[in-house]
């Protein structure tokens, strides 16, 4: 094997990159009340989503230690690299950075990079798939490292959830100034600025409206879509992903379109109902 393509947990796999030996997650934890649950292959969402419902405390994440990306460095793969959540919401990247320098000081020659992906969840996952397209075309580290730090740059990351409260609580809205009342129903459309953290875009009365607006902001903002991937993930509503493709496809072509489910984290965050937005 040529490379190796670590991710975080909160970056879902397709079921292509499931079966994929080239890609592998590090897991984050998950805890609510005393129960930890290890964000991998056995975690069950629903389940975790009618806990979360249950428990009158805030549920929270811990990254993966320096040790299990350390461990999934050492596979023998020439070219290794890593893709994070954003560095301004976990300590996942600066982990992967850890665990990159303790495979570095037995490997001293090593070809190993880390992303900080300025983004979450299906951003994420959008990063890998641009590495393995950069590898596959041939491509040297270095110029893999430079081609796929453009695409991330360039992408962008929105989002509504039915609650902020999981962000609100675990401290990752810090540069949202004020949010608004939720018993009027009112949902903020959110986004992330290019380094990373989460802003307020917008907000409107309804679910609907909220999808609507920040289907708007995005093709506001989006340069050349007829060559990009509309991606899309979902906490357990696939019709809701489904209505943002179709208002998409209303106002711009797209390459292609992806619809996962969240990871663990990101179920976490998003909650019930929740969708995030990358293009």
């Amino acid at each position: 094997m040529s490379y190796r393509i670590v991710v975080d947990s909160c970056g879902e796999f397709t079921e292509e990159m499931k079966r994929d030996p080239h890609f592998v997650h590090a897991a984050l934890t998950l805890q609510i009340d005393e129960e930890q649950i290890l964000d991998d292959d056995t975690f069950d969402r629903l389940e975790f989503i009618r806990k979360m419902k249950a428990s009158p405390n805030c549920p929270r994440s811990a990254c993966p230690s320096p040790e299990t990306y350390r461990e999934a460095f050492d596979c023998g793969a020439e070219h290794l690299y890593a893709v994070t959540l954003s560095a301004e919401l976990s300590g996942s990247y600066n982990s992967a950075v850890l665990g990159m320098n303790l495979y570095l000081e037995d490997h001293p020659d090593a070809k190993v990079h880390i992303f900080n992906s300025c983004s979450a969840s299906i951003g994420e996952t959008r990063v890998a798939q641009k590495i393995q397209e950069c590898e596959e075309a041939g491509m040297d580290f270095e110029e893999v490292v430079r081609t796929v730090d453009a695409f991330s740059r360039e992408k962008h990351t929105y989002f509504v959830l039915e609650t902020l409260e999981n962000l609100r609580k675990n401290g990752r809205l810090s540069t949202v100034k004020a949010l608004v009342a939720t018993a009027l129903n009112i949902k903020p459309v959110m986004g992330a600025t290019p380094e990373g953290t989460i802003i307020q875009l917008g907000q409107a009365r309804g679910m609907q409206k909220a999808l609507r607006k920040m289907v708007e902001a995005m093709a506001a903002e989006v340069r050349n879509p007829q060559e990009k991937i509309l991606s899309l993930s979902h906490c357990n509503n696939r019709a809701r992903a489904e209505f943002v493709k179709e208002e998409v496809l209303k106002l711009i072509k797209v390459k292609d379109v992806m619809i996962l489910e969240t990871s663990g984290v990101s179920t976490l965050y998003a909650a019930d109902g929740g969708i995030i937005m990358v293009i």
